[in-house]
């Protein structure tokens, strides 16, 4: 089973991540962008302001890429839990508010991008909390951070939401980190039982 953990910068994805690793040992934990370097080119592309957003988005797709055939697809072959900050609807939520403008439907056009060789989840935890929250608690320290940008990534992970509402579990990120994570790890062993 693959689970993803998505939300805008500051919902706490990162924390939760970090917590599910204590209630659930088995799984393989994971993330996006990785650790390869791959990933250190989108680290790379995060900080630069000047980065091309059509370049950017296939770094991304990339690191995605690289990401399955290393990580996810041998778990899922093994039977493994997986469990991944960040994935796919990521890059559709966050590049489709940086394409915005410059590709007719962005959300789509990745979406078609990927579907040829990405796995979709089997639930994706969303970890819901307002732009602004978003920014402040992390930091607004790059362009992905601002709560401009943020407010058109929630609108598009609402269109995914809408468009495959069985696989999203939404859960407030405003609450207290504790109910936060008692949370999740109760939608957690629900989708394991």
């Amino acid at each position: 089973m693959l689970i993803t953990l998505e939300g805008l910068d500051g919902s706490g994805k990162t924390t939760v991540w970090e917590a599910l690793h204590d209630a659930v040992p088995e799984a393989v934990f994971t993330r996006e962008p990785t650790d390869s370097w791959y990933g250190d080119a989108v680290y790379k592309s995060i900080h630069d302001d000047d980065a091309d957003p059509v370049a950017e988005l296939f770094l991304y797709t990339a690191d995605h890429a690289d990401h399955l055939s290393r990580v996810i697809r041998p778990a899922l072959e093994n039977d493994d839990v997986v469990i991944s900050d960040r994935y796919c609807d990521s890059r559709y939520a966050y590049q489709g508010a940086t394409l915005d403008g410059i590709i007719k439907r962005p959300v789509e056009y990745i979406r078609g991008v990927h579907l040829p060789f990405t796995r979709e989840p089997d639930a994706t935890i969303y970890l819901d909390v307002d732009p602004e929250t978003g920014a402040e608690r992390s930091g607004a320290t790059n362009k992905f951070e601002q709560a401009a940008y943020l407010s058109k990534v929630q609108q598009n992970y609402e269109r995914l939401i809408d468009v495959s509402p069985g696989r999203f579990y939404r859960v407030d990120a405003t609450q207290p980190p504790e109910d936060v994570l008692d949370e999740v790890e109760s939608i957690v062993d629900e989708l394991l039982a």
